[in-house]
């Protein structure tokens, strides 16, 4: 795959029965039935999570991306774990009111999860809020009083006020149980648990050498979540949260490096409209301006899930495959990241072409201009992210799934006017791309992080996740 200065060189090319024969009919299919089925067999609940609609879901979600856009320590890999827990905890939750859809949580060594009462019936769209609520709370025990009223606030929107109250009951203590369950297994995971408290932490010593990572121009922030490669997986292994080797460092001209490093300052000096747009409209680098790039993938998938009319069932399904990949990917970028510690293309730049040249990366909130992301540069956190999602969608939804992003329509701090794409591909793509524009990534960084995702995304698909 190879890059270009635009980043369309990147896509991817009844009859009806009389009363007496229904009766007869009723009466013997339901005694076969009998028959057949010992007392001791499990009945499962009533089917019905496949014709409720995605309302509750859907408005849980929205809020998450309200939350953690705010939420003190919540950056990328961070976002994108708690993504993966929650997603895992509404579909399990769900799962039991599916005709098409089965629990993962085998699959997950040390997660056991609780089971529906046989012959019961069940609100789904009851269980998953009681599910949202309670892992909203355990994961956000840090955000401010606002928004801990906004999660409450919601969990009682929808509560219904009507129906059996044996069923609601039983509905709300099954979601409450899911959530329960998810929550203590996350918390076995000590790498992650609790890792928002701990981003920056002042004991990790950048290793010094030719080409290697230090804190960048303009804040020379300190590394974030240097210790994020040991985070558990869900289906990711060691080999899998390598990166191949990066280019060789080597400053003569003559080097891929140096071309590398060409292309961005050639490209970018100055940037043309188009790439102005691209490199923010796909950006979401600013905490409290944006969603950070992995809650980005799920607000592609909001537009997807309401787009398509998904049921409930479905919806949780979108979301649990979107947060486990983007969960795994984030473990597996930041470990390559912190591996092999490339410096970024501002400081090569700055070396061996212009020693005045500064990226395209604004925050509009502190009024920095020319920042660099504080980490390594291979491979890049936006490909990775976005290679993943749009393999999973891609898995779910097809691939010619056109679609236009509203994600930023109406802002005023940069351009957010909404892009058209044909695929989740095209869009994973573009996404990439727009690192090189903005000049935080060099290519063989986004090109790694595209190889990383999609690979990561194929393992998450071949769970078995359907009947």
């Amino acid at each position: 795959m190879k890059f270009s200065t635009h980043y369309s060189k990147w896509k991817i090319n009844t009859c009806r029965l009389g009363r007496g024969i229904r009766y007869t009919l009723f009466v013997v299919f339901f005694g076969i039935l009998a028959a057949c089925q010992s007392a001791k067999e499990t009945v499962a609940p009533t089917p019905t999570a496949a014709i409720i609609d995605a309302s509750v879901a859907l408005q849980w979600m929205d809020l998450f991306l309200d939350v953690e856009r705010y939420a003190p320590g919540y950056r990328p890999p961070v976002a994108a774990r708690t993504l993966g827990y929650i997603g895992l905890a509404a579909y399990e939750t769900v799962v039991p009111g599916s005709i098409k859809y089965k629990s993962v949580a085998y699959k997950f060594t040390g997660l056991a999860v609780p089971t529906v009462e046989s012959g019961k019936s069940y609100r789904w769209d009851v269980a998953v809020n009681e599910t949202y609520y309670l892992m909203m709370k355990g994961f956000f025990p840090q955000v401010v009083d606002a928004d801990k009223a906004k999660i409450e606030t919601l969990h009682k929107k929808l509560i219904p006020v009507t129906g059996s109250t044996d069923e609601l009951d039983r509905s709300k203590k099954f979601g409450q149980e899911i959530a329960v369950a998810v929550l203590a297994y996350a918390k076995t995971d000590v790498a992650g648990d609790g890792a928002y408290l701990r981003n920056q932490p002042a004991d990790y010593v950048p290793p010094t050498g030719v080409g290697k990572w230090q804190p960048t121009s303009p804040d020379y922030s300190r590394a974030l979540l240097p210790y994020w490669g040991k985070v558990r997986t869900f289906v990711a292994n060691e080999a899998d949260k390598l990166a191949k080797s990066p280019l060789d460092y080597s400053t003569s001209v003559k080097s891929v490096l140096f071309a590398q490093g060409l292309e961005i300052y050639t490209a970018t000096t100055p940037l043309s409209k188009e790439q102005k747009w691209i490199g923010e409209f796909w950006s979401d680098d600013i905490y409290k301006l944006t969603f950070e790039p992995a809650g980005r993938w799920l607000a592609i998938s909001q537009q997807v899930v309401r787009q398509e009319k998904a049921a409930l069932d479905k919806a949780v399904y979108t979301y649990a495959k979107l947060g486990i990949g983007l969960s795994d990917i984030g473990v597996a970028c930041w470990s390559s990241k912190y591996v092999y510690n490339i410096e970024r293309p501002i400081t090569y730049i700055r070396r061996t072409i212009d020693p005045t040249w500064q990226t395209h990366l604004n925050n509009p909130i502190s009024i920095m201009e020319g920042i660099t992301p504080p980490f390594p540069s291979y491979p890049s956190g936006h490909s990775c992210f976005g290679a993943v999602a749009a393999e999973v969608l891609t898995n779910i939804y097809g691939s010619s799934f056109a679609m236009t992003d509203h994600c930023h329509e109406g802002r005023t701090e940069f351009n957010g006017a909404p892009r058209s794409f044909n695929s989740f591909y095209e869009m994973a793509q573009e996404n990439a791309y727009s690192r090189v524009v903005l000049g935080v990534h060099y290519r063989m960084d986004c090109e790694e992080g595209l190889r990383m995702g999609y690979a990561i995304g194929r393992k998450v698909n071949l769970l078995p996740w359907e009947k």
